[in-house]
């Protein structure tokens, strides 16, 4: 998993996770945090595991790691996070010497992850992992929460 870590340690990724849990130090909702990053890594590998999936460790690692990397710029300029996340990626997995193929998938899904339009396997399990990720049965501020009743996790899943 040394991609994965180089991934955590590029300056560009830092820089952005760091602008990130600035501006939500004080969000009520959910956080976009590396523990939910970690989070969605670990429930996609566990689906990919069961369902035997034709997807590596480590690029489910490093898809979840970026997903939402992008959450800084929509709150600085209106960007999507989908869209700023993707160029960020792009330009940290170019910068690391991922293949174009993994760059591909990883991007598409990152693009994907918001309302499941990657329909490949990497594409489903993060969005899968992204949206189950998320303990709402136990949330102080779920009454308030925008998601829709039917998006809400209010039983404890994986």
């Amino acid at each position: 998993m040394d991609r994965v870590n180089q991934i955590w340690n590029h300056p560009l990724y830092q820089n952005e996770l760091n602008k990130l849990q600035l501006l939500e130090t004080d969000r009520e909702f959910c956080r976009h945090t590396p523990e939910h990053f970690l989070d969605v890594a670990r429930l996609a590998y566990i689906r990919a595991l069961e369902e035997n999936a034709p997807v590596s460790k480590e690029l489910i690692y490093c898809t979840a790691l970026l997903h939402d990397i992008g959450r800084a710029r929509q709150y600085e300029d209106g960007t999507p996070h989908d869209e700023a996340g993707a160029a960020i990626a792009g330009q940290i997995l170019n910068e690391l010497g991922f293949s174009m193929e993994e760059m591909e998938a990883i991007l598409a899904a990152i693009r994907g992850h918001r309302a499941q339009t990657d329909p490949t396997v990497l594409g489903k399990l993060l969005y899968t992992a992204d949206k189950s990720s998320r303990n709402c049965f136990s949330c102080k501020a779920e009454p308030e929460c925008y998601w829709s009743p039917a998006k809400k996790n209010m039983t404890i899943q994986y």
